[in-house]
């Protein structure tokens, strides 16, 4: 080990806060992870207890555990040991099945990528090596094309100066290159011999998620260099256009940001699976209180009835019997709470999830991309959204920038009218020697040569360039377009072609923008040896950074406030000439900072701020973003059914607000009320004056606000009524937000309501906020993958969030919620009945149906049709839900409310009522053949059991909205499948041990005609009331969806006749089938009916297109 090393462990062992890192040696000062991977959840030995410790942290398996534990109490469980336990097996064996395929397909894909194979330098030589085997330390050789193995530091490579081409697509989705240059005391490493005497220490910082950040130094002799990103090689990221590079493995295995990235998303619950929860608990206490009653019951009938039988006393036992009885009613009444409920939501939500990654109409061609649902607990969520907070660019535009106009010198250049910028003023001016000219020169330089973009060519030997902000690009190809072309970056420097002269700028400093500067800098050298700072950045930025005399700056602010109200994006641009001492001393202090391990960034940025200071202004330039596709209609439609729309922004307050009229969040009708002020009494005074007029006028107010007031809105005095005002506002913009600002906008909407918040964008910057709503959205877009990656759902365009709410939004809950509602309908249904003949048989416990056909009721005699009717029930077609987007709230208001569960439940009660006393009516004669055999109680049982069965699949039909073959399969098939099961079970024993009672039962119940009369008068008869109920109300009180459905249907009949009539007539022209009106074909009986409800229609709010169907062609 070379002599520096002894000196190095001495200090880096003082160092606790790092990594360090011996570079091509046996040892390390610690032992670090490995590089192979595993993002398997189980192994041989963990599964069973991580598995039933994730199945058991849910109420429902532990209540139902309980349960299958108290029947094997001997005497105590009525419906035998395995009446629960046998189902609770079967969905257990079902979700360890689905979690043991689910793991072996991880399991492969881990096998896969850790064999992948790499170039090592191990003994000397270069090894053909698999991933795993890397370890913190190795030197690693990467070709051409080749992903990277692991985190590593860039060391030499191919080209000159250790210059490499990275794709990061795995990593964000950018397919834009990105420049990576090794240190210059390493770039020499390019033979074998050299790397393999080469040693180093590395001091980095330890593992982190952050893969735009990194601080490191390398150590090497006397020498400290500082590692920071453009060192840094990800893994999954893929090397370009280089033929090889050398790197040092940094992060290996879990410890590699990737990794360490690919964590579970916030675990977020919808609010119907809360509501469900809270449901499920009552009916857990009113199965308490049933079997306490039960059992009180019982207690009394022994005690008071039997008080002669003295030779059936119980005295002395009379608490023990009433606590064994409570345990019996207890078990006996359980299944009042579904057991399938659970995996009947998850199967349901799946393939709905399925449905919408299916939907061809929302798929992009342009980016080749469908809607992809990254969960399925949130399905329903989607109907219930309320406030939707979107990003702007690239979410609401399309973050395709063009460059439209210009301030230099004062001047306004450019054409709103172009296409692409077009002045013939500014290129003649470039051609002379006036002193406005050597501006224009300076902006267009400060254009092509302060930006991160990388040149390269295509086949044909264009230049292409590579920029990971679109403003960036726009900006260069803009400066090559009027004479000033970027075509080479070195390490060193840029060399740019000045109206045909080539020249070389020396880059001493780069000074990277960030989200909190706002702004980026570069310090270089022009060829004539001066030494100049190029700055440009967001205006508020720039201006406060201005020498006082700026003669151009009043100019610049008039054309950026002009810029911003045709919703450019703007950016100005300043410089400053440096004194070579000023620099010499002020990059002695920056050197410093770049090998700092402690609060690099911080020191960096005060360095920054030393010397942008009395800036010159040359000019400002304005990027046109326009807006996606159908973006007005789409929010139209979300405004229409009533969901408020936000924007948040970066961006400054003239350009959002412009963005937001031309996005329709803003008409010209409304007033803007802008909140701002420097303290919190100053901002809590507008907050106030704002509100007072808000609520004392009829005009609609839009609320603005920015970055730097919120600050104020959000740990102060301001935030109620800050939230109250723009809750009473329909439209709000928020510009000059940092990433975290919008996630704390949308937590406090969250905190104040009880409303579904979703959050939509397309970036990085907007992962914080997608995280913290109840539903995230990310738009597959020009900012990678990011958003998309971190989301719920992920679409490609704006507009689909039209379709994934109005249509698969309504769709799913509605779903949803009949579901729930119908799974508890159907176990009340038949499980209350265990009551009723526990009042008849004195509280005796004895169950009336036999133990397996029980535990078969909800996974197999029920099971299809909540599970078709959460597939394919629809309440309106599509095309009438995007048509009509009113019907949004409409069905909000349908929502799973207190009242729409006790009707479900009463109308349970009263069907189990009848089922029972009426099967009681029918066959209580014991003698009900001629032959005089007798079916008895199993008999009754059995009978009633078979009525149950047909009505709760009726009552599922009764409640769909609309019938398909699949559904009404489901639900016959129910039937029928109960009619095949009871002659086969009837024949079991003795062949098997099991259902000794129900030994020929097949044949007593079918061949006894009081059974058939009772199986076509009792289900109809207990669904007449249903049947009666929803005659009534859809006469008297129709909901807007059975309104919007009879005027469709009532229009596409009414066209049909006319049409008719028109093809059998051959007299009138096609072109008037198009004034057709109702009085042409519908009787006056028909018109009162229609103009009836189209008063009701109109209320819904719908937008004009759709009014135009009920008055215009009237």
């Amino acid at each position: 080990m070379p002599f520096f090393d002894c000196r190095i462990r001495q200090r880096s062992s003082r160092i606790s806060t790092s990594r360090i890192i011996y570079v091509n040696q046996t040892s390390q000062p610690e032992k670090y992870r490995s590089n192979a991977i595993s993002t398997a959840k189980y192994n041989a030995f963990s599964f069973f207890p991580r598995f039933l410790k994730e199945q058991f942290r849910r109420y429902s398996n532990v209540f139902f555990l309980i349960i299958a534990l108290l029947q094997q109490i001997p005497d105590v469980s009525p419906t035998g040991r395995i009446a629960t336990a046998g189902p609770l097996i079967i969905i257990l064996t079902v979700s360890a099945i689905k979690e043991i395929f689910e793991d072996i397909k991880r399991r492969k894909s881990d096998q896969t990528v850790n064999n992948y194979r790499t170039t090592v330098l191990r003994d000397c030589e270069w090894k053909y090596t698999p991933w795993k085997d890397l370890k913190v330390g190795d030197i690693v050789r990467v070709e051409n094309n080749q992903m990277f193995p692991a985190d590593m530091a860039l060391l030499s490579s191919s080209e000159p100066l250790a210059v490499a081409y990275i794709e990061t697509s795995n990593l964000d989705g950018e397919t834009n290159l990105k420049i990576r240059q090794g240190l210059e005391c390493t770039s020499y490493l390019t033979a074998t011999a050299a790397i393999r005497d080469f040693q180093c220490e590395i001091e980095c910082e330890h593992p982190n998620q952050n893969v735009n950040e990194f601080t490191g130094t390398l150590h090497m002799h006397d020498l400290r260099r500082p590692l920071s990103i453009p060192q840094l090689l990800l893994r999954g990221a893929r090397l370009k256009h280089t033929r090889w590079i050398c790197g040092v493995v940094l992060y290996a295995g879990h410890d590699a940001k990737l990794l360490m990235n690919s964590k579970v998303a916030p675990l977020k619950q919808s609010k119907i699976d809360a509501i469900t929860n809270q449901r499920i608990l009552f009916l857990f206490f009113a199965l308490i209180v049933l079997a306490v009653i039960s059992a009180t019951g019982a207690y009394f009938f022994d005690h008071k009835r039997l008080m002669h039988a003295y030779y059936l006393s119980s005295q002395g036992k009379g608490t023990f019997n009433f606590f064994w009885n409570t345990l019996t009613f207890f078990i006996l009444y359980n299944n009042l709470i579904p057991i399938s409920l659970q995996v009947t939501l998850e199967l349901v939500r799946f393939f709905q999830a399925v449905y919408i990654n299916n939907d061809i109409s929302m798929y992009d061609e342009r980016t080749d991309s469908c809607a992809v649902a990254r969960t399925s607990n949130l399905n329903e969520e989607l109907g219930q959204v309320k406030f939707i907070m979107s990003d702007k660019t690239g979410t609401l535009t399309r973050n395709i920038m063009k460059f439209k106009r210009c301030s230099i010198a004062g001047i306004n250049f450019g054409n709103d009218e172009a296409d692409d910028f077009q002045d013939r003023n500014l290129l003649e001016l470039i051609r002379t020697s006036d002193e406005k000219a050597s501006s224009v020169k300076e902006f267009l330089r400060m254009m092509a040569i302060c930006h991160t973009v990388v040149p390269e060519r295509d086949k044909s030997g264009a230049l292409l360039y590579q920029a990971s902000s679109s403003d960036e690009g726009a900006l260069v190809r803009a400066a090559a377009a009027l004479g000033f072309v970027f075509h080479t970056r070195k390490p060193r420097s840029i060399l740019v072609s000045e109206l045909g002269e080539v020249k070389s700028y020396n880059v001493l400093n780069v000074l990277e923008f960030t989200s909190e500067r706002k702004r980026m800098g570069i310090v270089v050298q022009c060829p004539d040896g001066v030494l100049k700072l190029y700055v440009k950045g967001a205006d508020s930025m720039i201006f406060q950074r201005l020498r006082k005399d700026s003669p151009i700056a009043d100019d610049c602010s008039v054309h950026l406030l002009d810029y911003a109200s045709k919703g450019y994006r703007t950016l100005c641009f300043a410089m400053r000439t440096l004194e070579l001492e000023e620099y010499n001393k002020w990059a002695e202090e920056f050197a410093g900072a770049l090998i700092s391990m402690d609060k690099r960034k911080e020191k960096l940025a005060e360095c920054a701020e030393k010397i942008e200071v009395n800036l010159t202004l040359v000019g400002a330039s304005a990027v046109e973003d326009k807006l996606q596709q159908y973006v007005p209609e789409t929010i139209t439609a979300l405004m229409a059914a009533q969901i408020r729309v936000w924007m948040l922004t970066g961006d400054k307050r003239e350009t959002a607000i412009n963005i937001a009229r031309s996005a329709g969040l803003v008409h010209s009708d409304m007033k803007c009320w802008f909140i701002d002020g420097s303290s919190c009494d100053e901002v809590f005074k507008k907050l106030y004056d704002c509100s007072s007029s808000v609520q004392s006028s009829t005009v609609r107010y839009s609320l603005v606000i920015d970055g730097s007031t919120l600050r104020y809105v959000v740990e102060s005095k301001c935030r109620k009524i800050f939230v109250n005002l723009a809750l009473i506002c329909p439209t709000v913009v928020c510009c000059r937000m940092t990433p975290m600002q919008k996630a704390e906008v949308v937590e406090m909407v969250r905190e104040a309501t009880d409303d579904v918040v979703l959050a939509v964008g397309d970036g990085s910057n907007d992962v914080a906020m997608i995280q913290a709503a109840n539903v995230g959205v990310g738009i597959i877009g020009e900012e990678g993958l990011q958003a998309a990656s971190a989301s719920d759902y992920s679409i490609a365009q704006f507009h689909f969030l039209r379709r994934l709410l109005l249509v698969h939004g309504v769709w799913n809950y509605e779903r949803g919620v009949k579901v729930i509602l119908y799974s508890f309908y159907k176990n009340i249904c038949l499980y209350l009945i265990e009551l009723w003949f526990a009042i008849h048989s004195a509280f005796s416990g004895q169950t009336i149906f036999e133990r397996w056909t029980i535990a078969l009721f909800n996974v197999v005699f029920t099971a299809l049709p909540p599970v078709m009717i959460g597939l394919f029930d629809k309440p309106l077609p599509d095309r009438m839900m995007l048509s009509y987007p009113g019907l949004y709230e409409s069905f909000q208001k349908r929502s799973f409310t207190i009242t729409q569960f006790a009707v479900w439940i009463g109308l349970a009660v009263w069907h189990s009522l009848l089922l029972f006393f009426l099967s009681f009516a029918f066959l209580y004669d014991p003698v009900v053949w001629e032959n005089g055999r007798v079916g008895g109680w199993l008999m009754l049982g059995n009978s009633c059991y078979t009525f149950v069965v047909t009505t709760v699949c009726l009552k599922a039909l009764l409640e769909c909205d609309s019938w398909t073959i699949i559904i009404l399969f489901s639900c016959f098939g129910s039937i029928l499948l109960w009619f095949i099961f009871l002659p086969f079970y009837s024949m079991v024993w003795p062949i098997l041990p099991v259902g000794e009672y129900m030994s020929d039962m097949a044949s007593i119940m079918l061949s006894s005609s009081s059974f058939w009369l009772a199986f076509i008068f009792i289900p109809l008869t207990t669904l007449f009331t249903d049947f009666i109920m929803k005659v009534i109300r859809t006469t008297f009180a129709p909901t807007p969806r059975e309104i919007t459905y009879f005027h469709e249907h009532f229009k596409k009949q009414s066209r049909d006749i006319y049409c008719e009539l028109h093809w059998r007539s051959s007299v009138l022209e096609y072109d008037e089938i198009s004034n057709w009106s109702y009085q042409d074909i519908a009787s006056e009986e028909q018109l009162d009916t229609v103009t009836a409800s189209e008063g009701a229609l109109l209320n819904l709010k719908f937008p004009c297109k759709c009014r135009e169907i009920i008055t215009d062609k009237r």
